[in-house]
């Protein structure tokens, strides 16, 4: 897991990465939410791409696993946009190009230091107590 997360900014970067993955976990799990509540009468690949883009959004808000999570979005982002582009427009949107985009940016820098990510996998501080001599 080290290789995954080498620095978790703090201070304003941190604030920032944190602010794009609300804004896009927070899109993501309203128009996922509305998708799931009411289908009317979507296909079975579409509820699974809506639910699959309610369990993105949440990990993006928590930042829970968040450069796996923003890679597998950046993916199914571009297949749905490059295969289905009926869906890409009508559906929960996860295949626009601005999303895309933003979770290749978030894929790239990292969770922040405001995550859960952070906390799990953060560097912790070894403190080794002096050795008492006889």
């Amino acid at each position: 897991m080290q290789r995954w997360y080498r620095t978790f900014p703090h201070g304003l970067p941190g604030i920032g990465l944190l602010v794009l993955r609300l804004v896009i976990g927070a899109k993501l799990v309203i128009e996922a939410s509305s998708c799931t509540l009411d289908p009317q009468g979507l296909k079975l690949g579409a509820w699974l791409l809506s639910l699959l883009a309610l369990g993105i959004g949440t990990a993006f808000v928590l930042g829970f696993l968040t450069r796996l999570v923003a890679s597998v979005s950046v993916l199914v982002g571009a297949a749905v946009y490059l295969w289905h582009p009926a869906w890409a427009s009508s559906l929960v949107n996860l295949a626009s190009l601005d999303r895309i985009c933003v979770a290749l940016a978030i894929a790239l820098l990292g969770p922040g230091a405001i995550a859960l990510d952070a906390h799990f996998f953060g560097r912790r501080r070894i403190v080794i107590p002096p050795v008492a001599r006889s």
